[in-house]
């Protein structure tokens, strides 16, 4: 039985008001192709017995999980002890709710400040919120707290932050009607971010400049002459980072000027999931205004009337908590477990086990490297400069695609073909490396390319 608690005038009115025929008008944006009419065609129910089975069959049919994967992109498989699904399971984590009173929320508020702790010593900036849904939602609120703050529209974005980052940040501004203000500057000739066109795209009406950190195509950049350049126009810099192992070898965005810091923490939490979940990280520098403008919670320290140590929410800034019109953000946080998983995993490696898996994943991407580029059929897509576990190369004369597909079949992903995010690019394979990989797992990729 339905319930819809309009009744058909009602829904006539509240249609006139708006200005639309029908409720169908208001799913007009949603492509016709993509849109769903009529029924379910869903086959009767099964017992369980016949409906696990019906999974694994299912199941057996996704090869992906099994075939040797270099694929990134934004999104890392790096080991995820059991030990980490174990604690995750305890009751008190796996069914605790958002924590209004902290009286029976203390571990729930504990977890979240440590986590934000992590976030805090990634990044190298002292505030730190208990995270976004991703990594794209929090470049998009950095976007919107830097305009806040600033008082300003524009934006300008490098070509390398990640292009689903900048294609959230563009539907943020779209929801607002100034998607124009939002300008896109090409990568340098390296694949990470031209300083000198993006110092020149700065002027009075730029609330923040926004890079990829590493770039969306692995290459480190020196953000400094940036960041002053920024300041400079009283503008703001903003450094998106998907793969946060990188900070264990490469110098934090605090440390290089950078005002906020955002990413996606996924690579330290949970394996791949086609997609998702994720948890956004999300930290600034220590200033009271921008503490006012974090979007989300954060959790705080503080002690009880005992003087005994305790966790309490410090700021909870959405509309939820505060009057609409005050609010920073309508986003809470990602689902509390996955920031939990990141906080567990980072505390079981350690900051020097940190920087061992950082270090490995770097030496295996440039053996790998180095070992595609001896082959004749594959150049550098860009020109020498430093880079983590990620590198793009290009296929001379040929597809990525078309790569791609080849060794599909000999059971190996080979990397994401760029391609897929700018036409362009088509002859560009970027690769992924992590500490997962054996030598034996990067020399099986090399002589598929070469057969290839």
């Amino acid at each position: 039985m339905r319930y819809l608690p309009q009744t058909d005038a009602e829904i006539a009115e509240m249609l006139q008001v708006i200005g639309k025929a029908s409720v169908d008008e208001l799913f007009d944006t949603i492509p016709d192709e993509a849109r769903f009419r009529g029924l379910l065609n869903v086959p009767p129910a099964l017992d369980e017995p016949m409906l696990m089975s019906h999974l694994s069959e299912l199941s057996d049919k996704s090869q992906g999980a099994r075939m040797l994967s270099f694929l990134g992109a934004g999104m890392y498989a790096h080991h995820i002890p059991p030990a980490v699904d174990q604690l995750l399971l305890r009751s008190e984590f796996l069914t605790a709710y958002t924590p209004y009173q902290p009286e029976v929320a203390q571990g729930t508020l504990q977890a979240i400040w440590e986590f934000q702790t992590i976030v805090s010593e990634l990044f190298g900036l002292p505030l730190a919120n208990a995270s976004m849904y991703d990594g794209a939602s929090a470049a998009a609120e950095a976007a919107q707290m830097a305009r806040r703050l600033t008082k300003r529209d524009r934006l300008v974005v490098s070509e390398t932050v990640h292009p689903e980052y900048l294609q959230v940040t563009r539907t943020y501004l779209a929801g607002r009607g100034d998607e124009a203000s939002c300008v896109c500057v090409p990568a340098a000739a390296t694949g990470g971010d031209d300083l000198e066109a993006l110092s020149a795209a700065i002027d009075d009406a730029t609330a923040a400049v926004i890079v990829g950190y590493p770039s969306f195509f692995g290459a480190l950049t020196d953000l400094r002459p940036l960041a002053e350049r920024a300041h400079e126009r009283d503008a703001l810099l903003i450094s998106a980072t998907s793969e946060p192992y990188a900070l264990g070898v490469a110098e934090s965005p605090g440390a290089l000027g950078v005002d906020i810091a955002v990413g996606e923490g996924q690579a330290l939490a949970v394996p791949p999931q086609f997609g998702g979940p994720g948890v956004g990280l999300f930290a600034c520098r220590d200033d009271r205004r921008f503490l006012q403008q974090l979007p989300g919670r954060i959790a705080g320290e503080t002690t009880d009337s005992a003087g005994q140590r305790g966790f309490v929410l410090t700021l909870a800034t959405r509309e939820q908590h505060i009057r609409r019109e005050r609010a920073t953000s309508n986003i809470c946080t990602n689902q509390g477990l996955i920031a939990l998983a990141l906080a567990i995993r980072t505390s079981l490696l350690g900051k020097a086990g940190f920087q061992r898996v950082a270090e490995a994943c770097l030496a295996k991407a440039s053996y790998l490297r180095a070992a595609i580029l001896k082959l004749s059929g594959y150049e550098p897509s860009f020109s020498e400069a430093p880079f983590f576990n990620e590198f793009a190369v290009r296929v001379r004369g040929g597809s990525a695609a078309k790569v791609c597909r080849a060794l599909e079949a000999e059971g190996i992903i080979a990397g994401y073909d760029l391609g897929r995010s700018d036409p362009n690019r088509s002859a560009d394979l970027l690769i992924a490396v992590t500490e997962r990989h054996t030598v034996a797992d990067l020399d099986r990729l090399v002589a598929a390319l070469d057969r290839v």
